[in-house]
């Protein structure tokens, strides 16, 4: 009896992570943008053929659509449209806002930052890690770098996983980066997901980027 249950045990500890998380929920109900705030910006967000439409509006800050609820362990699975390659974009993790000043209501969206870039583009970064208003690029010599996962004009499905200082991404299937940076999460251990429309420069635009199928699955 003692051995089977050490045997057991010994087969429970080498279960994958997965087994013990969390149900995967969505957190977009397709419809309506309920469970969702905006901070930063002035790019409107709109629901569109089951979808969330940002759209970029000239003279505007980089702006973040972000979830009500924060989030620290977690997998995460988007779709991403990029309806124009000159757009770039991203996806805020376990993100936070400053402290606010003068009137507005939220000080700027800072933390990880999953890169949305079209293949085409002169960076082509899509899939690296950037942190956002805290710091610039995680991933190591992102500018030298080149993804090439990203399809231009088509959905893209983005698969993120942050668990403890280790985030993964993945686009399409294909894995783009494998990081461990135990200062950002020291600095930003959980935050809310965030829909970046960044900012643009006067007389171009407007550019759109578009998100569905967002699921995440909360990790113990």
């Amino acid at each position: 009896m003692k051995k089977t249950l050490a045997l057991a045990t010994l087969g429970l500890l080498a279960l994958p992570l997965s087994v013990f998380a969390a149900d995967e929920v969505s957190i977009f109900d397709g419809k309506t943008l309920k469970g969702w705030t905006q901070k930063n910006g002035t790019a409107p967000y709109v629901v569109k053929d089951g979808a969330i439409l940002g759209t970029t509006s000239e003279g505007s800050p980089n702006s973040f659509l972000c979830s009500d609820k924060e989030y620290g362990n977690f997998e995460l699975t988007v779709d991403v449209l990029l309806n124009d390659n000159e757009l770039n974009s991203g996806i805020q993790i376990r993100s936070t806002t400053a402290a606010p000043e003068g009137d507005a209501k939220y000080g700027r969206v800072n933390g990880p930052q999953v890169e949305i870039e079209a293949a085409g583009a002169e960076g082509a970064q899509a899939g690296y890690l950037y942190g956002e208003a805290c710091g610039g690029w995680m991933t190591k010599d992102a500018e030298a770098k080149r993804s090439k996962a990203f399809k231009d004009g088509e959905w893209n499905t983005y698969r993120i996983v942050a668990n403890g200082a280790r985030i993964q991404t993945w686009i399409n299937g294909e894995a783009v980066e494998d990081l461990t940076d135990t200062e950002k999460l020291a600095s930003h251990p959980k935050g809310f997901i965030g829909l970046q429309v960044h900012s643009v420069k006067g007389g171009t635009g407007p550019y759109s980027v578009m998100w569905k199928n967002i699921k995440i699955k909360e990790l113990d």
